[in-house]
């Protein structure tokens, strides 16, 4: 799975906040404002979709407009940028990595609380 860039990631999470599949136009206009160009949208769906991360398809009643959604869902995609993260840069240590985060991170008191049932339920 190819690592996607800051950009690409703005159109997945367009794609991801939908509940159905969108065109380019419904993309656009799921930015928050200076909404990128039409064409810039449409050039990085080709480069998502040679990457694998998002598909077309056209509706019979519209002709030719394509519809396009995710291949895989922002879940899967973070668990595995988090896995590449823990093996590249923590030896696939859980342990190291969650210990980075704990002393690198500030945490609310309510975040803490939630992490400490996490652990407690697991």
């Amino acid at each position: 799975m190819k690592p996607l860039t800051r950009a690409e990631m703005e159109v997945m999470n367009v794609l991801w906040d939908a509940s159905h599949a969108l065109t380019v136009n419904e993309i656009v206009e799921g930015y928050a404002e200076p909404r990128p160009a039409y064409t810039t949208v449409a050039t990085f769906l080709k480069i998502l979709e040679a990457k694998g991360y998002v598909e077309h398809k056209r509706k019979e009643e519209t002709g030719r407009t394509f519809y396009y959604s995710p291949m895989l869902s922002r879940e899967k995609y973070i668990a595995h940028v988090v896995n590449d993260v823990k093996d590249t840069l923590f030896g696939s240590s859980a342990g190291s990595f969650c210990s980075f985060l704990i002393q690198n991170e500030e945490f609310s008191d309510e975040e803490l609380r939630e992490i400490l049932s996490l652990i407690q339920n697991d």
